[in-house]
């Protein structure tokens, strides 16, 4: 892939998993009683703490599951399909808890009285499909550099635009409403679930299961 191809496919891909749009509106009803600076420092911690849980699994994730006895081919075919399912639910505009908090763990964070790591970090912003996301999109660069450079500044940059959709959550529900919000969330579904298929067939086709 090209860098131009990798950040596209990277970006697209972690503002799918992470839905910078889906945790401003989560982070506004989370921190609906709390001060304009108790907001700003929740939602700063946990931009931080989620973006170490993200960079040390693209970091060290591969390793880990190689240590696993896990495959490169199996890593692909599995990370896709998680990709897919969490495409389609973004298409249907429902929720499992892989790009958002559940509503258990909501109603367990309404009696925390810092949520910033839980359950801002994770998992609403590191939340399972992000981190497959992370750990996926780095092993697609077949150890370049410069790609694995372009896939975590596309990660940061996606958490950039989090803690700003965070920062300014009312203005932006104001701004697009419930129903722009779910059309965006549909387009990137579409895309998330080709992406998805894309990775399952490159597993399967590494694998060496069925020939090329």
């Amino acid at each position: 892939m090209t860098i131009f191809e990798t950040a596209s496919v990277a970006l697209a891909t972690f503002f799918a998993t992470i839905g910078p749009l889906d945790a401003a509106a989560i982070f506004a009803v989370l921190t609906a009683s709390s001060t304009t600076h108790s907001r700003r420092s929740i939602a700063l911690r946990g931009t931080l703490i989620a973006a170490a849980i993200l960079l040390f699994f693209a970091l060290v994730g591969q390793s880990a599951l190689t240590g696993f006895g896990i495959s490169m081919a199996a890593l692909r075919t599995g990370g896709g399909i998680l990709i897919l399912l969490i495409g389609v639910e973004m298409v249907c505009v429902r929720s499992s808890g892989s790009t958002s908090t559940t509503k258990e763990e909501e109603q367990e964070a309404a009696t925390k009285q810092d949520i910033a790591a839980f359950p801002i970090a994770t998992p609403l912003i590191a939340g399972p499909g992000a981190i497959s996301a992370a750990i996926l999109l780095m092993a697609n660069t077949d150890g370049d550099l410069v790609l694995k450079a372009v896939v975590l500044a596309s990660l940061l940059a996606i958490l950039v635009l989090t803690l700003v959709s965070m920062l300014l959550a009312s203005q932006i529900q104001r701004a697009i409403g419930v129903t722009g919000m779910h059309v965006i969330s549909r387009i990137f579904g579409v895309l998330l679930v080709a992406l998805g298929v894309q990775f399952i067939f490159d597993g399967i086709l590494q694998s060496g299961l069925v020939g090329t």
